[in-house]
């Protein structure tokens, strides 16, 4: 696995598409709506030549201003050349700082601990894993071609961080189930990018220029900022005024999901509580507190459900049917005491509703055994509950209301054994996933107002 992902490395600094300096307005436009996460933190720019890098040049200038703790900074730097560097020194090396010393608020190279590394500064080395350690917050621009891998190490490291990465970042399949959990989301700003290349970087016909000082230039159209640090933007309510009544034409449904397709972030309607499938520019604009990210799951009978990643609860999108295991802890406390008082009346119901109306043939029409239900619990739309006791389930058959559809459901263990995701990630319907009328749709994620 090392070996492969070394020959990743290897094979971005071939093809030259992984080194691009972050210009410094850029840094300074995303981070001045951070700065309050800052005060008191170790920020550790690991992708970085620290003395070149516009992320250590913001960070020592603004130390006082932020109260930052520590400030350090590497990169990767191999045998032949630097990755992440225009500069030929043969060692690695990693540069610490503590702040001002002589009082000019300048960052002065004595005041800077310049220290060398044993290895090349890769991320992934054991030098580099010690230092990522001692940070609180990671900010940097990493390699795209090594973006999953990056984000891993992060998240196993319980790290703050704010990084730039490519929008196509959102589609993968390691980085995506981050952002439907909340575990990682967009920063302010996305779009078009401006970054400096090296000078061996090889000319293209669009997006790339040299100018009057010969410093060779491309722009990225797709570039964003991934981040697990909270901001305003996020809380920002997406204002809605387009409404579903009356213009159901406009919102087909999925052959193969049960799912309204919405073309436009800005054609969002405001009357629609059902799932929605959104374009990925969505995340944008996506406020959690207004909206969730939800996955449609399925089971072996072809019956769809609504798995919420925010609250862990599958829901039937017949009948809204929910299970959630603290629900079920203190429904099922509830039942105990009341079993304590009337005992003996609800052993004689049982009985009774056991031998009148329990049948094989209904029981085999449910597709559900009584050892199965005894351990299950539901809740149906509406003032009634049904309990998973045979007394209920058999009031419920009495009722007729299994030909809704309403009372086929398990325990949340067995619920999640018997569905399974219908996409291949979980909460986005990629391309030729979804039909509609029997021609595939575009790349979309699956969500629903918050409820």
């Amino acid at each position: 696995m090392a070996k492969s992902l070394n020959n990743n490395l290897h094979k971005a600094k071939k093809g030259k598409n992984d080194e691009f300096y972050t210009q410094l307005s850029d840094i300074e436009n995303e981070l001045k709506h951070y700065m309050h996460h800052f005060k008191d933190k170790v920020v550790y720019c690991n992708c970085d030549d620290p003395r070149i890098s516009n992320f250590f040049h913001y960070f020592s200038y603004n130390f006082e201003k932020l109260g930052l703790k520590k400030l350090i900074a590497t990169c990767y730097k191999n045998q032949e050349r630097d990755l992440f560097s225009q500069n030929d020194s043969e060692q690695a090396i990693y540069l610490e700082y503590n702040g001002d010393k002589n009082g000019d608020n300048i960052p002065n190279p004595e005041e800077i601990g310049i220290h060398p590394l044993k290895g090349d500064g890769d991320f992934r080395s054991k030098e580099s894993i010690e230092l990522l350690k001692q940070a609180d917050i990671v900010v940097t621009n990493p390699p795209f071609s090594l973006f999953r891998e990056y984000v891993a190490q992060l998240i196993e490291y319980d790290k703050k961080f704010l990084i730039i990465g490519s929008q196509n970042a959102i589609t993968y399949k390691e980085i995506f189930p981050l952002i439907a959990r909340n575990k990682m989301w967009l920063g302010y700003r996305s779009g078009d990018m401006k970054f400096k290349v090296p000078e061996y970087y090889e000319e293209r016909a669009t997006r790339f220029w040299i100018d009057e000082e010969g410093q060779k230039w491309r722009s990225l159209g797709n570039t964003c900022w991934f981040t697990n640090l909270d901001h305003n933007k996020r809380h920002e309510e997406l204002i809605l005024y387009k409404t579903y009544t009356g213009n159901e034409e406009d919102y087909p449904k999925y052959d193969n999901y049960d799912a309204i397709n919405v073309n436009k972030v800005a054609d969002i309607p405001m009357d629609y509580d059902g799932v929605m499938g959104v374009p990925i520019t969505f995340l944008d604009k996506y406020n959690p507190d207004q909206f969730e990210i939800v996955a449609i799951r399925e089971d072996e009978r072809g019956e769809q459900y609504i798995y919420s990643f925010r609250t862990g609860l599958i829901e039937s999108i017949a009948e809204g049917a929910l299970i959630d295991r603290e629900e079920k802890r203190r429904e099922e406390k509830r039942r105990e005491e009341k079993r304590r008082e009337e005992k003996r009346r609800e052993e004689k119901r049982r009985e009774e509703k056991r031998a009148a109306t329990m049948s094989s043939d209904r029981l085999s029409m449910a597709r559900i055994s009584t050892e199965e239900y005894s351990s299950g619990y539901f809740y149906r739309r509406g003032d009634e509950q049904c309990e998973g006791d045979l007394s209920q389930w058999q009031k419920c058959l009495q009722k007729d209301t299994y030909s809704q559809g309403a009372y086929y459901c398990l325990s949340q263990e067995k619920l999640e054994q018997k569905t399974v995701s219908t996409t291949a990630i979980e909460g986005m319907i990629k391309n030729a996933e979804g039909k509609i009328n029997g021609k595939i749709t575009y790349a979309r994620i699956t969500i629903r107002r918050k409820k």
